[in-house]
């Protein structure tokens, strides 16, 4: 590289940098609540893109696009600028290499994003929304109640809602500002392809400046990522995680007037932020430690058995432990929720897959006592199940019993008077499957409690209080 060509690069990464920079600012001074991630992103030149991009560490830029966007359409940088640090509050780019479909996965990241930004009223990311958008906006969230990633690829991907080629190609037009190709993917092209490739690219004549829009262009490969770049974008990610919580609780602190701005980035921003827990593991926590009969062959002592066979004939000098200490559930109550807003194959579902997790394995001690509570606006039904085989039994012949409104009370004040009889000795848990639509009981109870609701279904959240678990299955 001669040095004439040196300092143009030099020139125009500078250039870039500061078109960036000033569109920092601007956001900065309207929306302070993002002070601090707007503060976490560094910026480079990466001449393998025509538009812009980001890898969780950089913003990856061609200057060339930067500088035409801030000089034609500065409220459009912006808005490309605010939904890059959305793609990393969201951890989007970690996720998607899980999914196997990454054009899907692309594209559902941008609609989820978008979704949130035209919903904010600041005017320095201010776009009019068209028609098409909002009536994709309609019929999700609908069908979805919150958009995440998830949920839309699961949505898409289902037969019954498959795009047809050319819808497929308008949603993505319509929702695609950044290029992803530096997330984490695949590596299918080597950096040393690039280095000498021209500053300025001939396809930024395309009338969207990103040719990689065009299906004719073939399939997008993505960029390729060194070891050493790949491990700074891997220790970013838990900054990121802390970032998106610590944003939830600025945007909690600055009050109902001004958080009305930000439409449903607070909304989505709780149920991102809700820790997730595999279900088998959560019913670990209802487990004591007790001794059963059994030999215990962690504490057996070899070394006295074999010396004793050694020396004194056939005689061992110890023998093994007739009794171990386990951790098994012993007590539990399951509470079903069966108001009229509950519906008895969800019931099943719940029950199928609750008795699956529980009879799998080693879980329970000889002697047990389960609970099982079904209520509307009161207790209708108490089934108490002392051995594995009263378990297999009511979970395939479920027989819901209700159907009015819902008070989830009753069943709180029946597990205390239960309590106070002596009829549980170390009740370490309580499992409420339900739509969440009803009233929450005010004190908190001694034993663990669970809310347990299904994901895709019509759920109300918001008021399950504090001191108790929110779980999704």
């Amino acid at each position: 590289m001669t040095d004439k060509d040196a300092g143009l690069r030099e020139s125009l990464e500078q250039t870039g940098k500061s078109v960036l920079g000033a569109s920092r600012t601007e956001l900065y001074i309207d929306m302070r609540f993002m002070a601090s991630a707007l503060s976490s992103l560094g910026y480079e030149m990466d001449l393998s893109t025509t538009s812009v991009g980001t890898d969780a560490v950089n913003i990856r830029f061609n200057p060339t696009y930067v500088l035409r966007l801030f000089v034609e359409e500065p409220g459009r940088l912006n808005r490309t600028y605010i939904h890059m640090l959305l793609h990393c509050i969201f951890r989007h780019m970690y996720t998607s290499k899980n999914y196997e479909d990454t054009r899907l996965y692309d594209m559902c990241a941008d609609i989820v994003v978008e979704s949130i930004l035209d919903g904010m009223d600041y005017q320095c990311i201010y776009r009019v929304a068209s028609d098409f958008r909002d009536r994709w906006y309609s019929l999700l969230e609908k069908e979805l109640k919150v958009l995440t990633v998830q949920k839309l690829y699961r949505y898409f991907s289902d037969p019954g809602h498959e795009l047809e080629t050319k819808e497929y190609e308008k949603l993505e037009r319509e929702f695609k500002l950044d290029d992803h190709s530096f997330w984490q993917r695949l590596p299918e092209q080597d950096p040393e392809e690039e280095k000498d490739k021209p500053p300025l690219d001939e396809d930024m004549d395309s009338p969207e400046g990103k040719p990689e829009d065009n299906p004719d262009n073939g399939p997008k490969k993505e960029k390729y990522i060194t070891p050493r770049r790949l491990k700074q974008i891997e220790r970013k990610e838990k900054d990121w995680d802390k970032e998106a919580k610590r944003l939830q609780t600025e945007i909690e602190t600055i009050g109902k007037n001004a958080s009305d701005r930000l439409g449903k980035l607070d909304w989505i921003l709780k149920f991102e932020n809700t820790s997730r827990t595999d279900y088998r593991e959560f019913l670990k926590r209802f487990k004591v430690l007790r001794e059963e009969g059994g030999i215990d062959m962690d504490s057996f002592d070899y070394g006295m058995y074999t010396f004793g066979l050694e020396h004194y004939g056939n005689m061992p000098l110890i023998e093994e432990n007739e009794f171990r200490e386990v951790k098994k559930i012993q007590e539990l109550v399951i509470a079903i929720d069966t108001s009229a807003s509950c519906k008895d194959e969800m019931v099943q579902q719940f029950l199928n897959e609750t008795a699956s997790l529980l009879l799998t394995g080693d879980s329970f001690f000889q002697r047990i006592k389960i609970v099982i509570m079904e209520c509307d606006d009161q207790v209708q039904r108490i089934e108490t199940i002392s051995s594995v085989d009263d378990m297999k039994r009511y979970s395939d012949g479920i027989h819901v019993e209700g159907g009015y409104g819902t008070d989830f009370r009753p069943v709180f004040e029946k597990v205390e008077e239960l309590c106070k009889e002596g009829e549980f000795e170390n009740l370490k848990g309580l499992i409420y499957f339900t739509d969440g639509y009803g009233t929450f009981p005010d004190t908190p109870t001694v034993y663990d409690t669970a809310f347990v609701f299904v994901e895709d279904s019509d759920y109300e959240d918001e008021n399950v209080p504090d001191w108790a678990y929110k779980l999704y299955v």
